[in-house]
């Protein structure tokens, strides 16, 4: 019966651990470090392009999503670098006609594909 107890114990200790990891990793995917850090190591082809509206004139509605945040020229000029780093997906980007000079942000969906944004 210990045994049945110990077992159980230790399951739920073990899916209680990998939870908070997954969690963690989440929250922290589309963060200037972790969006940069998953563009050096990208190799999947799931992937989409939009335009943003420009952030300057807030009246612009149509040319892109509100829901792009705007980055700091440090953390642009980052995930540049974080492509350009990445060789196949900056080749994957010029074969779809993206200019890596004209991607604002990026963003790493739940299902690991990502969305460029370009101005």
């Amino acid at each position: 019966m210990n045994r049945v107890v110990t077992i159980t114990v230790a399951a739920a200790l073990s899916s209680l651990a990998f939870a908070g990891a997954s969690r963690a990793e989440s929250l922290g995917m589309n963060t200037a470090h972790g969006i940069e850090q998953t563009l050096r190591t990208f190799q999947g082809n799931d992937f989409n392009v939009e335009q943003v509206h420009n952030w300057r004139n807030l009246d612009d509605e149509t040319t892109g999503p509100r829901s792009a945040p705007e980055r700091s020229g440090q953390a642009i000029r980052g995930i540049q670098a974080s492509i350009d780093a990445n060789r196949s997906l900056a080749r994957r980007l010029n074969n779809e006609g993206v200019d890596v000079r004209n991607i604002v942000n990026a963003e790493q969906a739940a299902d690991g594909s990502l969305t460029f944004y370009v101005r």
